[in-house]
């Protein structure tokens, strides 16, 4: 008797602890074959990127690989991207993989499938503004996360060997978007940029050539928390020196800075996008599924979409429902950590022909870190009262969060393992990314 074929496309936070889950309980006891559809060779936590981008860690230390991955959990990885879907024949269009030299890899082709699960994540919404796409880095993968750090050390590198003096807006920095990502990325680059300029590039002076300007176009930053949270981290990245603008719209990203709608210019010649996200086109395009008006596939209180019960999808892509709420789950770790440990149960209940129960999300609270100078949040407690936390409690929480993760994906003896190692890496090397 065949397999129950089991196939999860996309390897992030709820991808991977899904197929790694399932890999344990089903397919290392031949139950049900597993396979997981990936575009990336590796996998780095999303809430870390802002750390890479600031160069802050080497991903290298921080990241899963999916083929070992697959080994050690008794699960398949397909290396390729989601293009297609015949709901017809139950099979997923993979397309061609090239390398650098444009050779192919691995050719187009599809995948079959019994149980679906779409699990792509979120890219950055642009609105559409003008010059964001050509001047502006988003921060959606490692890859972009490294390739801003490394155009902010090669800035630093160019204005310490011309031959003039640094100029105005060459080494300021303009986050916009002042979300989680932005705004804990606008900290940790206060820090970091000073921390290079410290090795040698004495031609640069930290308090008067660098600057770090976070945009929001909203009344306030951290928008989507807690007004407490807001103004805690407001008031200490005032104490840092990093210049927050609200209220401020952005129309335009040159190539020397950002233009906003109220006719002013914040010169930055290094500009990351982080205001905004939405599902990934490829969505649009499978087969008649629904989707709303940010792209997401739309699902029941069963994960399932709407058109098709055996395909399900989890994490940002997905607009679950919330009961008593107008808005759907919100895109944030804990959420998809909590759809991946629901549908492993769904697809069990699935395999015995049992009823799918409904997912409930349940709000654990919120936490910012601002880097060493301080972490901020809030945490749900007994009745639902949110309680403020703050400093070393909060960062422990905060690293928690992350422990949490890596022990889904390897359990507690290689994650605590991972933590003493980069530790003790870190005593060894420089505290920033120099190249």
């Amino acid at each position: 008797m065949a397999l129950h074929r089991i196939v999860v496309v996309g390897g992030g936070a709820a991808g991977l602890e899904l197929v790694t889950r399932l890999g344990d309980r089903l397919g290392r006891k031949s139950r049900a074959s597993i396979t997981l559809v990936e575009s990336a060779r590796t996998h780095l936590w999303k809430p870390l990127l802002h750390a890479v981008a600031a160069g802050s860690i080497d991903p290298g230390e921080y990241e899963v690989n999916y083929l070992a991955q697959a080994h050690w959990h008794g699960f398949r990885y397909h290396f390729g991207e989601m293009i297609g879907l015949d709901r017809t024949s139950k099979e997923v269009h993979l397309a061609a993989t090239f390398d650098d030299e444009g050779r192919q890899i691995t050719p187009p082709r599809a995948v079959g499938y019994d149980t679906l699960v779409i699990a792509i994540g979120s890219v950055t919404n642009d609105f559409g503004t003008p010059g964001v796409a050509e001047h502006a880095v988003p921060l959606e993968t490692p890859a972009q996360a490294e390739r801003f750090n490394r155009r902010l050390v090669n800035a630093c590198l160019r204005a310490q060997t011309q031959p003039g003096p640094v100029r105005p807006g060459q080494l300021h920095v303009a986050v916009v978007g002042a979300g989680a990502t932005g705004t804990e990325l606008a900290a940790e680059l206060h820090r970091t940029t000073r921390e290079v300029v410290a090795y040698g590039l004495d031609h640069i002076d930290p308090e008067r050539d660098i600057r770090v300007v976070l945009i929001e176009a909203t009344s306030r930053i951290l928008p989507g928390l807690p007004e407490r949270i807001s103004e805690a981290t407001r008031r200490l990245l005032d104490q840092i020196g990093v210049k927050v603008r609200t209220g401020a719209k952005v129309k335009e990203v040159t190539p020397v800075g950002v233009t906003l709608a109220d006719g002013s210019f914040i010169a930055s010649e290094l500009v990351v996008w982080a205001a905004g996200v939405k599902a990934p086109e490829v969505l649009g395009r499978l087969d008649g599924l629904e989707n709303n008006r940010i792209n997401q596939l739309v699902v029941e209180p069963t994960l399932q979409t709407t058109r098709d019960p055996a395909i399900f999808a989890i994490g940002d892509c997905a607009a679950c429902p919330r009961p008593g709420a107008s808005t759907p789950v919100p895109p944030r770790a804990q959420a998809a950590h909590q759809e991946a440990a629901h549908m492993v149960r769904q697809i069990e209940r699935r395999l015995r022909g049992q009823r799918l129960r409904a997912y409930k999300y349940r709000d654990f609270g919120s936490l910012v870190s601002l880097g060493r100078w301080s972490t901020v949040g809030n945490l749900m407690g007994f009745f639902g009262r949110s309680i403020f936390v703050a400093g070393l409690f909060a960062r422990v929480m905060y690293l928690s969060l992350r422990i949490m993760h890596e022990r889904a994906l390897g359990g507690t003896s290689r994650a605590l393992l991972a933590l003493v190692a980069r530790a003790l890496t870190h005593r060894t090397g420089p505290p920033v990314k120099l190249h």
